[in-house]
C-alpha cells in the first residue's frame, strides 16, 4: 500500500500543478481557436487536431503490423536462430533513444521514400517507435490463452489460422489493447520524432491529407514554454493540461472498453 501510494503521490502532484497554474485558461475558445499574436494567445485547435491525426494515423500503421508479428512469434515461429535474432532486435528497437528514431525517419521516410515532412512521415517514425510495445503485450496475451482451447479446435478439424482468427484472439483483444493504450500514451507525448518529420512550428491551416505538415501538442508544449517570448505564465500549463488530459481519456475509454471485454470471458 505504501508502494502504491508513493506511485500516485507525483502522478496527483503534476495534474495538482498543471490545474492550479493553467486551469484558468482553459475554455471553449482555447480549446477551439487558433494561436494569435504571435502565439502569445488565443487557443490551441490545430496543434490538437494534428495530435489527433498523428496518433489515429500511428496506431492505423504499428497495430496490424505488431499484432501480426506476435502472431508469427507466438503460434508459428519455432524455437531457432532466426526467431532468436528477432526476438532481440524487438527488444533493441525498445530502447532505441526517441532521438534516434527521429534522425531515422528522417533519412528512411521524408528523404529515402519521399514522403517530405508530413503526418505520414511522422506517423511512421512514432509506428516504428513504438512496435515492441505492441509486439509484447499482443505476444503475452496470445500465449495467456490456454492451450486446450487450440486443442480442442484442432481435433474438431480447424486450420491453425482458423483457430488463431477466431478462437485465440478473441480471448487475447483485452490483453491487445493494453499494449494499445501504453502506444496511445507514448505516442501522444511524443516531440523529438515528430519535430524533424512532419510537425510544424506554426500552421495557418488544418491538415487535410496524410501528405501535410501539422502542429501537434507536445511540439506547440515545447515551442510556447522554450521558444516564443511574451507568454503568459497559465498558457503552456493549460496546453500541458490539455495534453495530459487528452492521454487520460484516451486511456480511461480503452481500459473501459479491455474491462467490458474480460467480463465476457467464461474462464
Amino acid at each position: 500500500m505504501l508502494m502504491t501510494g508513493l506511485l500516485i503521490l507525483p502522478v496527483l502532484l503534476i495534474l495538482a500543478t498543471l490545474i492550479h497554474k493553467g486551469g484558468s485558461i482553459i475554455s471553449a475558445e482555447f480549446l477551439f481557436s487558433e494561436p494569435t499574436n504571435g502565439m502569445t494567445a488565443g487557443g490551441i485547435f490545430p496543434a490538437l487536431y494534428g495530435t489527433i491525426w498523428l496518433v489515429a494515423v500511428a496506431l492505423l500503421i504499428s497495430v496490424p503490423l505488431g499484432v501480426a508479428a506476435a502472431i508469427y512469434l507466438s503460434e508459428y515461429a519455432g524455437d531457432n536462430w532466426f526467431t532468436r535474432v528477432i526476438n532481440l532486435a524487438i527488444i533493441n528497437l525498445a530502447g532505441v533513444p526517441s532521438i534516434v528514431h527521429a534522425l531515422f525517419g528522417v533519412g528512411a521516410f521524408v528523404l529515402f521514400f519521399g514522403f517530405g515532412t508530413s503526418i505520414l512521415a511522422a506517423s511512421l517514425t512514432l509506428a516504428i517507435m513504438t512496435l515492441p510495445v505492441v509486439i509484447v503485450a499482443t505476444r503475452e496475451s496470445l500465449q495467456a490463452v490456454p492451450h486446450a482451447f487450440r486443442e480442442a479446435c484442432w481435433n474438431m478439424g480447424a486450420t491453425r489460422w482458423q483457430t488463431i482468427r477466431r478462437v485465440v484472439l478473441p480471448n487475447a483483444v483485452s490483453g491487445i489493447l493494453t499494449g494499445v493504450i501504453l502506444e496511445v500514451s507514448r505516442t501522444t507525448g511524443e516531440t523529438a520524432p515528430i519535430m524533424f518529420t512532419g510537425a510544424a512550428f506554426f500552421l495557418p491551416f488544418l491538415p487535410e491529407s496524410v501528405f501535410d505538415q501539422t502542429m501537434a501538442l507536445s511540439l506547440h508544449l515545447y515551442v510556447v514554454a522554450t521558444q516564443v517570448p511574451g507568454v503568459p505564465d497559465e498558457l503552456p500549463y493549460g496546453v500541458a493540461l490539455v495534453l495530459i488530459a487528452m492521454v487520460l481519456l484516451m486511456n480511461s475509454l480503452s481500459i473501459a472498453f479491455r474491462m467490458w471485454l474480460r467480463g465476457r470471458k467464461k474462464w
